[in-house]
C-alpha cells in the first residue's frame, strides 16, 4: 500500500460497521485492480481509487487527462475519476447480465436493483488545495474526498457521508443475503465454490447464470486472502472448506510465481483426493508450477529422482514405512536436498504421523517459509497419527499465534449432518488439545435444509446392495449423474456385492481398490472404501453394511471415526444399510 492507500484503509476501518471491503483485489471478467470496493446491503457499491500527489504534483487537469510530474518528469495520466467510472462500469455491466440483480420492470428496468458508484480520494490535498486550484472543473467536488476530510479525528458520521455523497441520486433497493452472494460470485471468480461439472465460463456473454451460486463465507475468503508468509494452520471440521481454500491457495501462489522459481507442493494421504485435486490444477492450466501426489507416492518419486533404493518385495505396510524411512534418511544424509518447493500445502493434516510433517516441513524453500497445514481430528482415522501427542512446534512447524478455526459445516444437510454425529457423537466432545491448544470442534451446521437420510433394513448385505441400486437409479432418473453418486464400503467384500449388484442391474460403475483406479472425470457411480473416501464429496452417497460395523476385532470408536467420514461425504443424499448384528445396527 502507498502511505494514502493504509490511511484511507485504516478511516474505513474504524468508521464503518458492517460493511465489506476488498483493498486491490482483482475484480469482474476483465480481473481490473480498483483500490478498494466498499459494499453495503443497504448502501450499495462503491469504486475507490487513491491518488497520493501532492497539488504541486499536478500541471494541469481537464475531464479527460491530467498532466502529473510525480517525479520531475511529466507525465500523461487518466482523469483519476474516469478511471474509477471505468472499474465501476465493467463491475456494473457483469452484474447486469444476472436477472437476478436487476430491476425487472418499470422506469429502470434492465438496470441494478441496488445503488452504485464511484469517486477519488486526494490524501494529500486539502479541501481548501482542491478550490483554490479550481479542480472542479476537472472532477467533480462530490465525487471527491480530501486529505482533510479522512482525518482521525473526523467523525464517522461525517466520513460516511463525504462516501454516501458520492452517489448521484439514492436510489431504493436492499441488497439481499443471495443477492449479496451474487455479487460477489461475479465479481470474484476466484471465491466460487464449483460443484461437479464444468466451470461456468465467464467469457461466453451469452451463457445461462446458474440459479444458485455458492461463494466462500466471509470468513473463508478473508481468510483465503490474507494467509500471507510463514506457516499456518487451519483447523477447521468436515465440510468447513479447508480443501477449497487450499485450492485458492495454490492457485494464487501459482499466478504470482516468477519464472524459474521452485514448484509448489501439494500433498495429502489418500491417493483419490490428490487425483482430484491434481485433475482440479490441470484444468486451470496450472499443473506444471502445482505439484499434487500423495504422500506416499511422492516418497517413492523423491527416492527414484535422487538415485536411492527403492525397498524390496516385502508387506505392503513394512513397504510404505521403509519408503518414508529411506527419504528422512536421505534427507538426513543430505543425498536428497531440502527446500525443493516455493510453498508446500497438506490437506487431511491429520492423518500424518509427526515424523511424515518433519520431513515435509524440510521441504519449504527458507526464503519463502511458506507452509499450509489443514486439520481435522474428527477425521483422523489412521491410527499411527494419534498414537502419540505431540505439538506442531516439536515438528518444525512455527504457527503459535497463526491457526485459524472453521466451526460450520457448508458440505452437509441439517439432516445429514445430524444422522453423522448421533452415531459419532462421542468423538465430536469439545475436548482440548493439550500442546496446541487447538479444540475437538463440534461442527456446527449451516442450516441447509434436505431429504432425511434413506434407512435400509434388510436380512442381507446382498439384499440390501440391491436395493442401494436401485435407489441410485431412482435418483439418476431424478437429475442426478451417475459420477455424482458413490457406494463407500467398509470392506472389499462388500464392494464387490455392490459391483455384482450394479452390474446386474447395468448402472455404469467404477470400483476403486488400487492406486490409479479412481478418475473423477468418469460419469460413473464410484464404489470405494469409506477410508479412501476422505477428502471427497458427492452429491448422493451410500453406506451399505453399516449394520455390520464395527468388525470383530475392530474398535468401536474407530468404526464410529470411518462411518462419521462417509457419511459427510453426501452433500444432498444419504442412503445408510442398516442390517446386522453390529453394535451401530443396535443403536
Amino acid at each position: 500500500m502507498t502511505s494514502g492507500e493504509r490511511r484511507l484503509a485504516e478511516r474505513l476501518e474504524q468508521k464503518l460497521d458492517d460493511y465489506l471491503l476488498w483493498y486491490d483485489v482483482p475484480v469482474g471478467p476483465k480481473q481490473s485492480h480498483p483500490d478498494f470496493v466498499v459494499m453495503h446491503p443497504r448502501r450499495g457499491l462503491l469504486v475507490l481509487e487513491v491518488k497520493d500527489w501532492r497539488l504541486s504534483t499536478i500541471q494541469t487537469a481537464d475531464r479527460l487527462n491530467w498532466e502529473i510530474i510525480p517525479d520531475g518528469i511529466p507525465k500523461s495520466v487518466p482523469n483519476p475519476l474516469e478511471q474509477a467510472r471505468q472499474y465501476a462500469h465493467q463491475v456494473v455491466d457483469a452484474l447486469q447480465r444476472d436477472k437476478q440483480l436487476v430491476e425487472p420492470d418499470g422506469k429502470y428496468q434492465g438496470k441494478l436493483a441496488f445503488p452504485w458508484s464511484y469517486g477519488v480520494v486526494f490524501s494529500n490535498i486539502t479541501r481548501k488545495q482542491f478550490d483554490t486550484a479550481e479542480l472542479h472543473h476537472a472532477i467533480e467536488p462530490n465525487r471527491v474526498i480530501c486529505q482533510d476530510e479522512m482525518l482521525e479525528s473526523v467523525g464517522a458520521e461525517d466520513f460516511q457521508s463525504r462516501l454516501w455523497g458520492m452517489f448521484p441520486y439514492m436510489m431504493g433497493g436492499v441488497m439481499s443475503l443471495p443477492q449479496l452472494d451474487r455479487v460477489r460470485w461475479i465479481m470474484f471468480p476466484e471465491v466460487r465454490v464449483q460443484t461437479q461439472g464444468a466451470l461456468f465460463d465467464d467469457s461466453d456473454l451469452d451463457a445461462e447464470l446458474p440459479g444458485i451460486m455458492r461463494v466462500m463465507d466471509l470468513q473463508q475468503e478473508q481468510l483465503a486472502r490474507s494467509l500471507g508468509d510463514g506457516h499456518r494452520v487451519i483447523h477447521g471440521v468436515a465440510g468447513s472448506g479447508k480443501t477449497m481454500i487450499l485450492g485458492y491457495r495454490a492457485e494464487y501462489l501459482a499466478k504470482a510465481n516468477t519464472a524459474g522459481s521452485k514448484p509448489i507442493l501439494v500433498l495429502c494421504y489418500n491417493e483419490p483426493l490428490a487425483v482430484k485435486l491434481a485433475s482440479s490444477m490441470e484444468a486451470k492450466g496450472l499443473a506444471a508450477q502445482v505439484h499434487v501426489p500423495h504422500f506416499h507416492k511422492w516418497c517413492r518419486d523423491q527416492l527414484v529422482a535422487f538415485g536411492q533404493t527403492l525397498p524390496g518385495q516385502i508387506g505392503r505396510d513394512q513397504y510404505v514405512a521403509e519408503l518414508v524411512q529411506r527419504v528422512i534418511h536421505g534427507v538426513d544424509r543430505k543425498q536428497i536436498p531440502s527446500g525443493q518447493y516455493q510453498a508446500v500445502l497438506i490437506d487431511e493434516g491429520h492423518d500424518f504421523a509427526p515424523e511424515w510433517l518433519k520431513l515435509v516441513t524440510q521441504m519449504v524453500d527458507p526464503t519463502t517459509n511458506s507452509l499450509l497445514l489443514l486439520y481435522d481430528d474428527a477425521q483422523s482415522i489412521y491410527e499411527r497419527a494419534r498414537s502419540k501427542q505431540f505439538s506442531f512446534k516439536s515438528v518444525g512447524i512455527q504457527a503459535q499465534g497463526r491457526t485459524t478455526i472453521l466451526k460450520i459445516n457448508y458440505r452437509n444437510t441439517k439432516q445429514i449432518l445430524q444422522t453423522a454425529s448421533l452415531i459419532a457423537a462421542d468423538l465430536l466432545t469439545g475436548e482440548d488439545k493439550d500442546d496446541d491448544g487447538i479444540p475437538l470442534l463440534k461442527p456446527i451446521s449451516c442450516g441447509r435444509e434436505g431429504q432425511a437420510p434413506i434407512i435400509i433394513k434388510l436380512p442381507s448385505l446382498r439384499e440390501e446392495a440391491f436395493a442401494i441400486a436401485d435407489q441410485l437409479s431412482h435418483a439418476h432418473k431424478e437429475g442426478h449423474a451417475w459420477g455424482d453418486m458413490a457406494i463407500l464400503c467398509a470392506d472389499w467384500k462388500t464392494m464387490d456385492l455392490c459391483a455384482d449388484a450394479l452390474h446386474q442391474r447395468k448402472l455404469p460403475f467404477n470400483v476403486r481398490k488400487r492406486t490409479g483406479e479412481y478418475n473423477p472425470a468418469a460419469d460413473a457411480i464410484e464404489i470405494m472404501t469409506m477410508k479412501v473416501s476422505k477428502g471427497l464429496e458427492f452429491p448422493v452417497v451410500a453406506l451399505p453394511g453399516v449394520g455390520h460395523m464395527p468388525a470383530k476385532g475392530e474398535d468401536e470408536q474407530e468404526a464410529a471415526r470411518v462411518f462419521y467420514v462417509a457419511a459427510t461425504r453426501a452433500t444432498e443424499r444419504l442412503v445408510i444399510g442398516v442390517g446386522g448384528d453390529g453394535n451401530f445396527a443396535k443403536n
